[in-house]
């Protein structure tokens, strides 16, 4: 029992930590997860945290906190996702509410504005590194690297949710039509061809 409660603080500090930081959304959370979560707890690995992620923007609710629930169930069942995600919720919830007090008497001073310009700027670079680092292990084949370049372009035209869709429909598809003509089927990132590890992948030849 105490390791479980143990568990669960862990849980909980954990995204208690990171709640604060990640001005952005959830996206900006993914390289803080990555560093708590994988690297220096070694509770999932890369291929889950990519997964927690896509599976947290198909659904109803903000990113951060469905991650959150959805990591915490995977570490700690139920207890583990409530742990988690009060601890997400919390420190936003207290700077929401203290930044609603005092945005009368902050409103309009020009440190503060030229402060959240370059904060701003600064998210850009965070989802950007998000981004690759997703990339990392959601595209190990052709298949889903033209499913991606597909959604980037759709993504102009159609709501997110209806391409995440499209893009689930194309992964059953093709799937599918793989197995069918006799074709190796790759699910999962191979590790051997993990692109920090083979500069080749970046020139082409690992898609």
């Amino acid at each position: 029992m105490n390791g479980e409660w143990t568990k669960l603080l862990q849980l909980f500090w954990t995204f208690f930590k990171i709640s604060p930081v990640t001005f952005g959304g959830g996206f900006a959370m993914i390289p803080l997860i990555e560093r708590e979560i994988v690297e220096k707890r070694k509770w999932l690995d890369s291929e889950d945290v990519t997964e927690v992620f896509a599976l947290s923007q198909s659904v109803p609710g903000a990113v951060g906190i469905n991650s959150a629930s959805f990591i915490g169930h995977r570490v700690g069942g139920v207890k583990g996702a409530l742990a988690a995600m009060l601890g997400v919720s919390l420190p936003t919830f207290f700077i929401v509410l203290a930044l609603g007090i005092s945005y009368f008497f902050i409103h309009g001073n020009p440190k503060l504005e030229a402060a959240f310009v370059s904060i701003r700027v600064t998210i850009i670079a965070i989802i950007v590194y998000a981004a690759i680092q997703t990339a990392r292990t959601a595209i190990f084949d052709k298949t889903t690297f033209l499913i991606m370049l597909a959604g980037v372009v759709v993504l102009f035209f159609i709501h997110p949710l209806l391409a995440i869709l499209l893009g689930a429909v194309t992964g059953m598809i093709s799937v599918f039509l793989k197995r069918k003509l006799g074709y190796e089927v790759q699910l999962k990132h191979d590790k051997a061809k993990d692109p920090a590890n083979n500069p080749d992948y970046f020139m082409g030849a690992g898609i």
